[in-house]
């Protein structure tokens, strides 16, 4: 379609770029702090995305690596006095140390067995970080409260001033945009193109010489290290992290994301956290009394609509509209 196609593509562009810097002004402070929320959870199931959509292994434990992100934030927050910005880097790099560990046992998993381990890892991180030997620096089962970060500047738009959740907005928003700048150069590339053969056929893929042990463990880092910055980027949001923040349910959520917003889909995971962060919500309005219940009646609902999740279904009607031109 045209206005899809050559100068309409830049047009459509810098209108969405307006509209997300107009977005933090029309709304509320909490509201704004849904959309960070928003934006967190997009880059963590970008992350899983990596390893499950693109790699096929399943995870059910990157809730830990998400809490790793978030503790090594705040102990350089609140025990080292570091900026939060410089935190990011250093939560990536962490998780993705971890994840390549775990990504060589895991090697000799696959399917459920895999996904077993893995959820393991998240029951037990939880309780790793309430032990009381590190509890100096984790802070316990307290956990570690933070603040959030001031506006460099004093700027006001359309009568709202930039208070610390649209700075965090806009911050979060330029790392979000980063993060799917490097996915999108990652999975396009010939790396991506490995992960894929990896998980359609491994025995065609190693007979072209591909690595498999390698580019599994890879994957699997290259995954923890996304889901880590995640982390700093929840933890720095909501200033404040406890074990009890980030429980098996979170694992289960990203895995929900991603298959909402669509397998081996790098736009589909900000469908995916619009999902797992305002359905909850929506369901505890419907019923006070079994949210639970409407939240699983909706996302089967969605399932049954829409079972390659939402990309799937852009892409299938988008197909249709173009074969109904020719």
């Amino acid at each position: 379609m045209k206005i899809f196609q050559g100068k309409w593509v830049w047009l459509w562009s810098a209108l969405l770029v307006v509209a997300l810097v107009l977005l933090p002004f029309l709304v509320k402070n909490y509201r704004v702090f849904q959309f960070n929320l928003v934006l967190v959870y997009a880059v963590a199931i970008l992350g899983l995305n990596i390893l499950t959509g693109f790699n096929g292994q399943i995870s059910l434990g990157h809730g830990a690596f998400y809490a790793f992100g978030a503790y090594a934030a705040a102990i350089m927050m609140d025990k080292m006095g570091a900026p939060y910005w410089t935190t990011l880097p250093v939560a990536g790099a962490v998780c993705f140390a971890f994840g390549f560990l775990v990504g060589f046992p895991a090697l000799r998993l696959a399917g459920h067995y895999l996904a077993l381990a893995t959820f393991a890892l998240a029951l037990a991180v939880p309780q790793l970080l309430k032990y009381k030997k590190i509890e100096g620096w984790t802070g316990g089962v307290q956990g570690i409260v933070l603040s959030k970060p001031d506006a460099p500047f004093e700027f006001s738009l359309l009568g709202q001033p930039l208070s610390p959740d649209r700075w965090l907005y806009f911050f979060t928003l330029a790392a979000t945009a980063i993060m799917f700048l490097l996915a999108w150069n990652l999975l396009r590339g010939r790396v991506g193109r490995a992960l894929i053969a990896v998980r359609d056929h491994p025995i065609a893929a190693t007979a072209m010489g591909i690595n498999l042990p390698m580019f599994k463990s890879l994957a699997f880092g290259t995954s923890a290290a996304f889901t880590g910055v995640a982390g700093a980027l929840g933890a720095i949001a909501v200033a404040y992290v406890s074990p009890d923040s980030f429980t098996v349910t979170l694992s289960i959520f990203l895995l929900v994301g991603v298959v909402v917003g669509g397998l081996a889909s790098i736009p589909g995971a900000i469908f995916g956290a619009i999902f797992i962060q305002f359905v909850p919500n929506i369901s505890d309005q419907i019923s006070k009394s079994a949210p639970a219940a409407i939240y699983g009646i909706l996302l089967i609902g969605l399932m049954y609509l829409m079972p390659t999740g939402v990309m799937g279904m852009v892409q299938r009607v988008w197909a249709r509209l173009g074969a109904s031109r020719k």
